[in-house]
């Protein structure tokens, strides 16, 4: 009996990983996803210093889809994070968060050897990041 117990045991064990491991793989591609920038203006290949869509309601739509494709999954729906990576609603407004913003987004972030944050430069159009900077900003909490 005790060792039927210890197989059902070890059965039950394996089946918790295998749907765990299920649910770790449950993301799919976290390769950076496209963002369909239609409608707004073109920016052109050298980066622009500030935000030229802030307040923009189109830019902020589209900056909402391109964030829950490509910054969600670290960085929490509605950017409310859970611990993984920072809470963007705290990021900076303005000039000071429009720098900071450019900075991690093209270079992404590497701590200890460890990448934290993909680079996005050329992976992302300069609009979509903008646009997602829009979104960001839309959310913004002292």
């Amino acid at each position: 009996m005790r060792t039927m117990k210890t197989a059902l045991s070890g059965v039950l064990v394996a089946l918790g990983l295998a749907v765990g491991a299920g649910g770790a793989f449950g993301h799919g591609d976290v390769q950076p996803q496209p963002v369909n920038t239609d409608g707004l203006k073109p920016l052109g290949t050298e980066w622009v210093a500030e935000n030229p869509y802030k307040g923009d309601a189109h830019a902020i739509s589209i900056g909402a889809s391109g964030f829950n494709q490509n910054c969600a999954r670290c960085h929490g729906l509605e950017m409310i994070s859970g611990g993984l990576a920072p809470d963007l609603r705290y990021l900076p407004q303005g000039k000071e968060g429009d720098e900071y913003f450019v900075e991690r987004m093209k270079h992404g972030a590497v701590i200890n050897g460890v990448t934290k944050m993909p680079a996005f430069d050329g992976v992302i159009s300069q609009e979509g990041l903008w646009a997602i900077r829009s979104y960001i900003e839309s959310k913004h909490e002292e």
